[in-house]
């Protein structure tokens, strides 16, 4: 786990703006695939290869996970980052294509993403902290379902929860793990927090519920010995949880590029009208 991700966050710059002379300033980034890497040579050769940290502008090469870890890569630096599609899914990433980038990049629009800051608490008082960019959720360890009680800015919401899990996202992750939940989706402009059950048994009827984004999410688990909870923010797991804390850190910002005819937004609406 990167120093970025741990302890107090970094203050992050506003949302950049990319130099209008771009050679020599596009790092590539690849996942390790033999697709990724053989894009990656073939675009360094064409465009330059300087070293992330005095790049202006990152491109990813890979799928939605390789990404994620991108972004937590670069976390307290903000540096923007244009993902180009050698995965699988590819929701974060626009279309590869080799020609022309640079101009690509300099006509792309830019989302601005913050993530969400997890604090736990373990049996013997440890906290740990990690920050997620897609979402925080917590799942049972064993055959035992878990029990876990909900506060929300310090007010008790639901005394019990019996469920496999749980979790909140971002607007961007709500397209994630949270959809595959029956979560709902959230544009990005919507200000909002996703807390979406999973596999709910008691209340049975319970569906999760949309959160102001400055909320503060406490998760107390009932039961921990005999009913053991593991919390996880994006791919960071702190098994044996005692408390979960989740909130927004506005102090902590990431910049996504998209091509302007396929940006995140559109790509948000439209996937609720996906059949």
């Amino acid at each position: 786990m990167t120093a970025a991700l741990m302890g107090a966050a970094v203050q992050g710059p506003e949302t950049p703006e990319l130099p209008a002379d771009l050679r020599g300033r596009i790092a590539f980034l690849a996942a390790p695939t033999e697709v990724a890497t053989a894009a990656r040579d073939r675009l360094a050769a064409l465009y330059g290869d300087p070293d992330p940290d005095t790049a202006a502008v990152v491109v990813a090469l890979g799928g939605d996970g390789f990404m994620l870890e991108t972004q937590h890569r670069f976390l307290g630096r903000n540096l923007p980052t244009y993902g180009m599609n050698c995965g699988s899914v590819g929701f974060l990433m626009n279309g590869y294509h080799e020609e022309n980038l640079p101009q690509r990049l300099q006509a792309a629009q830019a989302a601005t993403l913050y993530p969400l800051r997890m604090t736990t608490v373990a049996g013997d008082g440890t906290r740990q902290e990690a920050l997620a960019i897609n979402d925080v959720n917590l799942l049972r360890e064993t055959r035992q379902a878990a029990k876990i009680r909900i506060l929300v800015d310090g007010k008790e919401r639901l005394p019990e929860l019996i469920c496999d899990g749980i979790l909140v996202s971002t607007p961007a992750g709500s397209t994630a793990y949270n959809l595959s939940a029956h979560g709902p989706i959230v544009p990005l402009g919507a200000n909002l927090l996703p807390m979406t059950p999973i596999s709910a048994f008691r209340p049975r009827r319970w569906r999760g519920a949309l959160l102001p984004s400055e909320a503060v999410v406490l998760f107390e688990i009932l039961e921990p010995t005999k009913r053991p909870v593991a919390a996880v923010a994006d791919y960071v797991e702190v098994r044996d949880v005692r408390s979960v804390e989740v909130r927004e850190d506005r102090n902590s910002r990431l910049t996504l590029l998209f091509d302007p005819d396929h940006g995140l937004s559109e790509r948000i609406i439209a996937e609720q009208f996906t059949v």
